[in-house]
Formats: structure tokens, C-alpha cells, sequence
């Protein structure tokens, strides 16, 4: 089963995937996909308030804000990552449990980051926002930080996140009953 939809100009069948016996969701995923990463970052672009730098989180939006940045002219952005990495100097962690991920999963960011976002306008970028826990774990980084969240990006928005006044996406991706259907 797959759910067919126009993302950034550009037609896309997206499989549907269960989440549990009710619950399927439709699998977006940019990687490997050059055409539809620059079109969503030219198109986010269009959208985006005023900001210094870009932050996203490991994995799936690391193509978006890397070509968001290379569009945009801009010399570095930042990665919440999943581990610790030897090059960093310490961290901020902060913790997140996504609907696409089994157990509870945590993002770091390197204190030289952090210190090069202190003060600064940090525009969240990310593929696909539902529940809005990763977007909490990295306003929460931005915030230790210092940082000020300039906004909140998305390719799509799913469910509820919809619905909100605080995130801007380019298109509304629906959740789905086990037979394909979109749900009410």
C-alpha cells in the first residue's frame, strides 16, 4: 500500500508502514532522493522567518537543512546527534521518544556549538513532524544553549502537529487505518 501525494511540486508514493494494529503511517524519507531535497529546501526556504543558523536532528533531516544551507549561502549549520561523538568537547543532551522509533531516544550537542548558538536566531528544521517530541528535545537543546527558537520547519506535518499555530510545512500528510484508508 502506498499513499500517493504532490510534496515540493514533485509526486511522491509513500508506503504505508503499521505503527500498531491502527495506527500506519506513511513513510516519508528524503535519502537518496536529490530531487525532492532540493525541492523541499528551496520551498522551505520560501517560508522560513529570519534566522542565524539551522538545526536539525540525526537523521532524516540532515539532507533537508544541509541543502537548506547550501542554498541559502550559508557557511555552517547545526546536528543534535544521537550519540556522542569523540570530537566533542562535552554536551547538552536532551531526551525524545518519537512515534517512528521503539524506545526512548536521546539527542547530544556539542558545547561548541552550543556557544556559537548562544544569543543567536536557531531555525529547527525537520522531515516529518507528528507527535512534536523531536521538536521539543531540540527547542530544548537551543534553549540550554542560549539559543532563541526563530521557528519550526517541516516538509510535512502529520496528525495533530497540523493543527498548530507554531510550525510552518509545506504539506499535510494523513495518518492511516490498517486497510489504507485515511482516518477521520
Amino acid at each position: 500500500m502506498v499513499y500517493t501525494m504532490n510534496i515540493a511540486g514533485l509526486k511522491r508514493d509513500l508506503p504505508l508502514c503499521p505503527i500498531n494494529d491502527q495506527l500506519y503511517i506513511a513513510g516519508f524519507v528524503v535519502f537518496g532522493d536529490q530531487e525532492l531535497t532540493v525541492a523541499c529546501a528551496r520551498e522551505l526556504l520560501k517560508i522560513a522567518p529570519e534566522y542565524d543558523y539551522l538545526i536539525t536532528a540525526e537523521a532524516k533531516g540532515i539532507p533537508i537543512a544541509h541543502e537548506m544551507a547550501r542554498q541559502s549561502g550559508a557557511q555552517k549549520y547545526f546536528l543534535a546527534r544521537k550519540a556522542p561523538k569523540l570530537y566533542m568537547t562535552g554536551v547538552f543532551e536532551s531526551t525524545v521518544r518519537s512515534i517512528t522509533t521503539a524506545k526512548e531516544q536521546h539527542l547530544y550537542l556539542d558545547v561548541a556549538d552550543a556557544q556559537l548558538m548562544k544569543g543567536k536566531r536557531i531555525l529547527i528544521v525537520d522531515d516529518v513532524i507528528s507527535t512534536g517530541e523531536s521538536l521539543a528535545a531540540l527547542e530544548k537543546l537551543v534553549k540550554d544553549a542560549g539559543g532563541i527558537v526563530a521557528g519550526r520547519l517541516a516538509v510535512l506535518a502529520e496528525g495533530d502537529a497540523q493543527s498548530r499555530e507554531d510550525i510552518r510545512y509545506l504539506e499535510k500528510l494523513p495518518l492511516f487505518n490498517p486497510d489504507g484508508t485515511v482516518k477521520a
